[in-house]
């Protein structure tokens, strides 16, 4: 039975893998934010373990897993979880910046760092949710692209660096995918929002499980997911 440790499994695309793993039955270790949090998340996922961890504060990750039961090896470590903040480059702030890389670049390098050894011992899985800004910026995107920019450099470097441990690192690149941070956007953006014209979050859960699937002998490393109408 493999086990997968998973942000973000609270809604969206983590909602969406997490629910295909646990049906398959997969061991669940979900990653929440407070302890209210984590009960939501159990009780959504029946039989899953939480661990408590805000990756709004990437320097107290660290703390905060030495004073929790952690498992002895995983198969897969999914980054799911991110945070968005639209505005041009002559508005945003530092607060805005740095909440942005906080969640979306600094939390995953450091829970990655923490977990390294679980992965290590079973020749796992790093999947980092990227983004379609992750490979361009558009106007009013700079902030949050220049995250996910970051975390496909945190990607590369951790594959290379990873490769004799036997650990495989895969980025998934979604376009517009209809979950709530893509209704926020759409606020943001002073739009409409039509969740049927964007991608489904079962859809990018199938190519995550393709990945993680794949036999040992190959590697998925760069994954672009588009909006098929």
């Amino acid at each position: 039975m493999s086990a997968h440790l998973i942000t973000g499994a609270g809604s969206g695309i983590g909602t969406a893998v997490a629910d295909r793993l646990a049906t398959r039955g997969d061991t669940l270790w979900l990653l929440a934010r407070d302890a209210g949090r984590a009960k939501e998340l159990e009780g959504r996922f029946p039989g899953a373990r939480t661990i408590v961890g805000d990756l709004a504060t990437p320097e107290k990750l660290s703390w905060a897993l030495s004073h929790q039961e952690l498992p002895d090896r995983l198969d897969s470590l999914l980054h799911v979880a991110g945070v968005v903040e639209l505005g041009a480059i002559g508005e945003l702030t530092p607060r805005t910046w740095n909440a942005q890389l906080a969640a979306n670049l600094v939390s995953p390098a450091e829970l990655t760092r923490l977990l390294l050894p679980q992965l290590r011992a079973a020749r796992g899985h790093v999947v980092f949710v990227n983004s379609g800004a992750g490979l361009r910026a558009n106007p009013q995107w700079g902030a949050y692209a220049a995250t996910k920019h970051g975390l496909k450099a945190l990607a590369d470097a951790l594959r290379a660096e990873e490769h004799d441990s036997g650990v495989r690192v895969t980025s998934v690149y979604p376009g517009r995918t209809a979950t709530p941070m893509q209704a926020k956007v759409h606020q943001q953006e002073g739009k409409a929002y039509d969740e049927s014209r964007w991608i489904d979050p079962a859809s990018v859960a199938t190519t995550i499980l393709a990945a993680l699937d794949l036999p040992a002998d190959a590697e998925v490393t760069d994954l672009s997911v588009r909006p098929g109408r």
